[in-house]
């Protein structure tokens, strides 16, 4: 049980929040709290006292538990947007070609369908053999019968490849025509997928925003609590919390994960890392918002992406984990314990080289991150978490 707590306040760390945080859904039965006369009785006894102060924490890590893991599941309901986005953009795109080579088919096949109405017209009013006929008796070269039975044979031979042509370019165009409606539903199944997640992840993060507004009181309520059976101020709390937390996330997970090296991967381009770190840097203190990429709202996947763009480097779509699948189909992975400064580093539910990645922060060097983190937080520079973290970091500039 006492580890299970270390590693919940670990990941409590990993999410960035001290007495605030989110919920999807009531995950846990609401903690007895204490009342103001049972620690005013709690005082009056040494024993008594160091209950309630074990109680109080209690409650206080239970919620942060509640809290951290809730926050990992809005950050994976975000992924699951930006990922369902990007397959939008791209069938987008594909539609986008597809309508323009429709229409030059289209303009082609008509173009075609006038010329073979051109040669029925003529041969209509001249018979069947009026425009080979012509040729043969008032060509300028027909000196011999030779030439003239090649002139008719030519024209015969030109009549068939134009309606040929005329045949093959309608075809072609109904081909494209086929092909750019089942792109349009495709991109109509996948806006709706996407639309879904969309409202998912607000719905989930305007609960969120409620359920941290319902524990601040609570908070203050507990921290005050705690002041006064330890007689020390409220600030002073705050920061002998945020130690324990600290101090607890050390003891569970006291450094990089251990992972082999895959292959070799050469040195950062120092000059593109330092621009991308430089731009990122200047955003410090800008919202979070949901699918942000600037120029000045951003989440987790559009700082990293847009911070390389700068820096002339493509990092993958806005997604964390396409970043991911970026860097692995480049072969610019390495074990978290070689990351340098300007590699990007992904947090997962899974160790799976094939989950979701629902983070992405850009690795600044000892032992801190820059990441755009959530809607309650601004994007900031905090040290390294390690709960959650995936065993690779990325290396955008081999």
């Amino acid at each position: 049980m006492k580890s299970l707590r270390s590693r919940s306040l670990a990941l409590l760390v990993i999410a960035g929040v001290l007495f605030s945080g989110f919920t999807i859904q009531q995950a846990m039965a609401v903690p007895n709290y204490p009342s103001e006369q049972e620690v005013k009785d709690a005082q009056k006894s040494v024993a008594k006292k160091k209950a309630m102060i074990t109680r109080i924490q209690g409650i206080i890590v239970d919620l942060s538990i509640e809290q951290a893991d809730l926050e990992r599941k809005a950050m994976l309901k975000a992924e699951k947007y930006n990922q369902a986005r990007a397959e939008v953009e791209e069938v987008a795109a594909k539609v986008d070609l597809l309508q323009t080579k429709v229409n030059a088919a289209k303009a082609e096949a008509e173009q075609a369908q006038k010329q073979l109405a051109q040669i029925a017209s003529q041969m209509w009013r001249d018979g069947a053999a009026g425009t080979s006929l012509n040729l043969f008796l008032n060509s300028d070269n027909a000196g011999n019968l030779l030439y003239q039975l090649g002139a008719q044979e030519k024209i015969a031979q030109s009549s068939d490849q134009i309606y040929k042509s005329a045949i093959q370019r309608q075809q072609y165009a109904k081909s494209l025509t086929d092909q750019l409606k089942e792109a349009e539903e495709e991109l109509a199944a996948k806006a709706a997928v996407a639309k879904a997640a969309l409202i998912e992840a607000r719905n989930a993060a305007n609960t969120l925003q409620a359920k941290v507004d319902e524990q601040k009181a609570i908070n203050a309520t507990l921290r005050t609590q705690l002041a006064s059976l330890e007689r020390i101020s409220d600030s002073l709390m705050r920061q002998r919390i945020q130690g324990l937390i600290d101090e607890a996330r050390q003891n569970s997970l006291p450094g990089p994960i251990d992972a082999p090296s895959l292959y070799e991967v050469g040195a950062p381009n120092t000059a593109k890392v330092e621009t991308a770190i430089n731009f990122a840097s200047q955003q410090l203190g800008e919202r979070y918002v949901l699918g942000g990429r600037g120029p000045n709202v951003w989440d987790c996947s559009g700082i990293t992406k847009v911070s390389y763009e700068v820096a002339g480097t493509y990092i993958g779509t806005h997604s964390a984990t396409n970043q991911f699948y970026n860097m692995a189909a480049k072969r610019r992975l390495i074990p978290i314990k070689e990351a340098v400064r300007g590699d990007l580093m992904w947090y997962s539910y899974t160790d799976n080289f094939n989950g979701d990645k629902y983070h992405v922060v850009m690795y600044l060097g000892d032992g801190m991150m820059l990441e755009a983190p959530n809607p309650n937080r601004t994007v900031r520079i905090v040290k390294l978490r390690y709960g959650d973290l995936f065993r690779y970091a990325g290396r955008p500039t081999p």
